[in-house]
């Protein structure tokens, strides 16, 4: 193994061993890249310095850096816009009425970078409006980057990050404009709550969720990890809810944990035991 391959091995195990994602051949491209910022202000040149850094005893803090600088944040309002379109007009009426009588309502964004996808996912329960008062309605987003979560907390964004996927209207209806940026109105902010977390570890509280969105985080992994995390979220999902994935992504021939739905657009249900198992679920 070359030198430079193996400064790339520390990187890529530095990686692994704190989110569980894979620094595969076809991603090595965008490392130095990803790192340069950390490398000026290191005053280093290369991933061989960097390597060399991080072998030294006590440099936990450049390692969360580099997993950090590593991490791919990139997300939108209302990204796949039709996968929304689905929950708003197919997922979110079952899941009313099916907790009608108890009139509580958990979602879980998992793996949810920056919070523009738990914050649709709020604008999409505010639009309801009247429909929803008194009821108990959270959306948990988590992300295995500290950093991320801190700005999901803020819910502050720059304009090019609040006109991509929302229009004029919905940008004025939900968010107030401030010298720090866009921030969120309260009418969305009161449903949602972030934290840092691994999907890869035990699921957060309540621990069963109504609809789990788990979009573009399993394309990261490798096979075994994969069937971990699938496992995580199964035990994360209601009997009767829905774990949404991206659009590269599937649960056929992955797991059998989950089975797909008459719903479309990447929506999974949990298996049922025994010959139905292999049916489709409603």
């Amino acid at each position: 193994m070359s030198e430079q391959n193996a400064s790339y091995q520390i990187i890529a195990d530095l990686l692994t061993a704190r989110t569980g994602q894979q620094l595969t051949e076809s991603r090595r491209w965008r490392v130095s890249t990803a790192l340069s910022g950390l490398f000026r202000e290191l005053g280093i040149e290369n991933i061989d310095q960097l390597a060399c850094l991080l072998e030294r005893p006590g440099e936990f803090r450049l390692a969360t850096r580099v997993v950090e600088a590593l991490l791919n944040h990139e997300t939108y309002f209302f990204r796949d816009h039709v996968y929304f379109e689905t929950v708003a007009n197919e997922i979110l009426p079952r899941l009313l009425e099916r907790r009608a009588a108890t009139r509580r309502l958990r979602i879980w964004s998992a793996g949810c970078s920056t919070g523009q996808e738990a914050l649709t996912l709020a604008m999409i329960l505010d639009a309801r409006g009247a429909e929803l008062a008194g009821w108990d309605v959270e959306i948990l987003g988590t992300d295995v980057s500290a950093r991320a979560i801190a700005q999901a907390r803020s819910a502050c964004y720059t304009q090019f990050e609040i006109q991509r996927g929302i229009g004029v209207s919905q940008m004025l209806a939900h968010f107030t404009e401030t010298p720090a940026g866009w921030q969120a109105n309260d009418g969305i902010r009161r449903t949602s709550r972030f934290e840092q977390h691994s999907i890869l570890d035990v699921p957060p509280a309540p621990g069963r969720f109504d609809l789990v969105l788990c979009r573009n985080v399993l394309l990261y992994f490798d096979i075994e990890t994969r069937e971990r995390a699938f496992e995580r979220l199964a035990k994360a999902t209601a009997e009767d809810g829905w774990l949404m994935l991206g659009s590269g992504e599937t649960v056929v021939g992955q797991t059998a944990r989950f089975a797909p739905t008459a719903c479309g657009a990447s929506l999974y249900q949990l298996s049922k035991p025994g010959p139905s198992s292999r049916q489709q679920a409603a």
